[in-house]
């Protein structure tokens, strides 16, 4: 039997734009505050006017580790719980290793690793108190499929995982739920990169998710009974031969 969400609070990040706006539009239909955690302030204050009075917005850098030191005090400061954090925020980049820029891949693998390990650090005492808690971290099929085209992305992915799958482990005695929802594509700012015939052809192809989808998925990992963790929810266009 599916849980109700109702009365519940949710922080996500990256909630600006893609797969975290949609994650926050489906989870306040649910009756869900929703804390929308970006550091791109106008970006962030736009969708929270559109979304309503329960879109909570907080301007966080999550490439500042002053920044998400700040982050949990200012969730707590606006809904006075947490019951569900949504460690989203990424970038992505794919391409030839030998044409690579490793600065690049630096932002890339501390937003992705680093910041998203700092987050979840964050939230937890706050959910190990309460004996009860949600983690949700948005990996990628690329976390346990090698992808021939992206392998720093993969690389950061294959961590994601990693972390997931022992952290969940180490709070599940707590109350605290770890899992890790893996998309194929999506079509999502991360891809702007991607040569323009190879996202053309997947387009044509159908080999492109859109962030709805994914939010779906979240919405049911959040929704099973308590006794039950998706650890890894794995989602692809139907054309995807991975």
């Amino acid at each position: 039997m599916a849980l109700t969400l109702s009365g519940k609070v949710a922080a996500i990040t990256g909630a600006a734009s893609g797969i975290g706006l949609e994650c926050s539009r489906i989870l306040l239909e649910q009756g869900v505050r929703v804390v929308l955690i970006d550091r791109d302030e106008a970006a962030l204050n736009f969708a929270c006017a559109k979304l309503g009075s329960n879109a909570i917005p907080l301007v966080i850098d999550l490439t500042d580790p002053a920044s998400v030191g700040r982050m949990m005090r200012g969730i707590l400061e606006r809904t006075g719980q947490l019951d569900i954090f949504h460690a989203n925020a990424g970038s992505y980049i794919g391409g030839e290793i030998l044409d690579g820029d490793p600065d690049a891949w630096d932002r890339m693998l501390n937003l992705n690793i680093n910041a998203m390990f700092r987050s979840v650090h964050a939230v937890l005492p706050h959910m190990v108190e309460r004996k009860t808690g949600d983690i949700i971290v948005t990996s990628s099929i690329a976390g346990l499929v090698p992808v021939v085209w992206e392998p720093i992305y993969t690389a950061s992915k294959h961590a994601v995982q990693a972390f997931v799958h022992t952290v969940r482990r180490q709070v599940a005695r707590h109350g605290v739920r770890v899992g890790a929802v893996a998309p194929g594509p999506v079509v999502t700012a991360l891809i702007k990169d991607w040569p323009k015939a190879k996202l053309d052809e997947e387009l044509a192809a159908g080999g492109l998710m859109q962030p709805v989808e994914v939010a779906e998925a979240v919405l049911f990992m959040l929704t099973r009974p308590r006794n039950i963790t998706i650890r890894d929810l794995v989602i692809l266009p139907q054309s995807n031969d991975l």
